[in-house]
């Protein structure tokens, strides 16, 4: 009686919820709960926790998961005699929480066993539970975290809502592939490195990131020595754009003189920072971008395009290791950013703490930005196919996760274009402080 009451019950539920679809549905769409969502939190997440509980103890013994509390061997006479251990047992699996598009569970790990099967055994859990990834983690000592990616967030049309994230030189650039908002924070990863072939996302993702900065009050700098085709369209809002590499040696000269005077100010102020300025006095943070790295690198052999592309090799290096502190931060993207473009790129690809990895045509070119991070992720990098534009693996700290970036439309553009850059960014554009004017501190 009491299980006919439930199935009454929850068929009363389901059917109350179908006639009231119309009323409940919008309002939560207006709290950005979308028809994926609901619908996976009330059909597809009961039925892969049911299927995880279904199959859990034979994909643990098809796996070496699970442990026996007996002896795998006995002693017949003077032989022992191995086998296979008897009464095994599976670990306890905790109670799936439910997620954004999957869900976690903890495991409780018997004496004696390690994560690392459980790092093994990843594949065979998407196959039994039939979704789109697992991830594997040990977050404290004698737990395993499984991560259940049952819908991959990333496939089909391309999200377009977006958060305008609260703090400063943070920026909503597209989603991850576990659901939340991918954010860059350029606070605290300063300086990043973008790669990917041709028509893989490098240009899209470097279009949100303008999108997301525009509203900030932040001075964005250009250089596209595409002929400014790229970041050119963003007009107004960008506070200095160079086309060619000769415009771009003056605007790293000054970049490298704007450094110079941010130092001072520093010294005078008795501050480690501009972030410890008095908001009065501080500078407007820089964010410069460089589209198509190589071509301040490429030259024809002569001596004076040489001159100019060491020139621009050290200028950018000198950029990345005294930028931070001082509100400077550089976004580099190009289709390889290797050795054999210059002895100087190493240096620079090194000095760039953020990783982002579209598509590539080789294992190298992923292996370039992604092998000093995790290895891998040089592996997730090269599953990325044609069909996935925008799609890249993201790596900061240590970790990775795939994520796509969103989508800039014309209108997007057009509205970037008819903003504004902000007022005075650079020292030498407003009146200098009292407290490194000629004759007082030391500047």
């Amino acid at each position: 009686m009491p299980g006919s009451l439930i199935v009454w019950i929850l068929s009363a539920l389901l059917i109350l919820g179908v006639l009231t679809q119309s009323w409940w549905e919008p309002k939560l769409l207006a709290r950005g709960i979308g028809r994926t969502e609901w619908r996976w939190w009330l059909l597809g997440y009961p039925r892969v926790a049911l299927r995880m509980r279904l199959t859990w103890r034979q994909l643990t013994l098809l796996n070496n998961l699970s442990v026996s509390h007996r002896p795998t061997g006995r002693l017949l006479g003077d032989v022992v005699v191995q086998g296979q251990a008897l009464r095994p047992r599976s670990p306890r699996l905790h109670i799936a929480r439910p997620t954004r598009n999957g869900l976690v569970v903890n495991v409780i790990l018997h004496p004696g066993q390690t994560p690392a099967p459980y790092f093994a055994a990843a594949g065979a859990m998407e196959h039994a539970w039939r979704v789109y990834r697992v991830r594997v983690s040990s977050p404290r000592r004698g737990h395993v975290q499984i991560t259940v990616i049952a819908l991959d967030p990333l496939t089909g049309a391309r999200p377009q809502g977006r958060t305008d994230p609260p703090e400063l030189l943070a920026a909503d650039v597209g989603t991850l592939e576990d659901g939340p908002a991918w954010i860059i924070n350029l606070r605290r990863v300063p300086h990043w490195l973008v790669t990917g072939a041709t028509q893989s996302g490098k240009s899209s993702l470097l279009a949100a990131l303008v999108r997301s900065l525009s509203p900030q009050r932040v001075a964005l700098v250009g250089i596209d020595c595409k002929g400014g085709m790229e970041l050119g369209l963003f007009g107004a809002r960008l506070t200095k754009l160079a086309t060619d590499r000769t415009q771009a040696l003056v605007l790293l000269l000054h970049l490298v003189e704007e450094i110079r005077e941010r130092m001072a100010l520093c010294r005078a102020e008795g501050v480690r920072s501009i972030w410890d300025l008095p908001e009065i006095v501080r500078p407007v943070p820089v964010v410069v971008i460089v589209d198509e790295l190589a071509e301040l690198y490429l030259t024809d052999g002569s001596r004076e395009e040489r001159d100019q592309a060491e020139q621009c090799g050290v200028l950018l290096l000198r950029l990345t290791q005294l930028g931070a502190a001082l509100g400077l931060h550089l976004v580099v993207a190009g289709q390889r950013v290797g050795s054999d473009l210059g002895p100087r790129v190493t240096a620079l690809r090194a000095q760039l703490g953020g990783r982002i990895a579209h598509r590539a045509h080789d294992e190298a070119s992923a292996q370039m930005t992604l092998g000093d991070i995790n290895p891998d992720a040089v592996i997730v990098a090269q599953t990325i196919t044609e069909d996935e534009k925008g799609v890249a693996v993201y790596a900061s700290g240590g970790q990775w996760v795939r994520a796509r970036s969103h989508l800039v439309t014309a209108s997007d553009v057009a509205t970037i274009a008819a903003s504004l850059a902000p007022a005075d960014p650079f020292l030498r554009d407003r009146p200098v402080p009292v407290a490194v004017q000629k004759g007082a501190s030391t500047p």
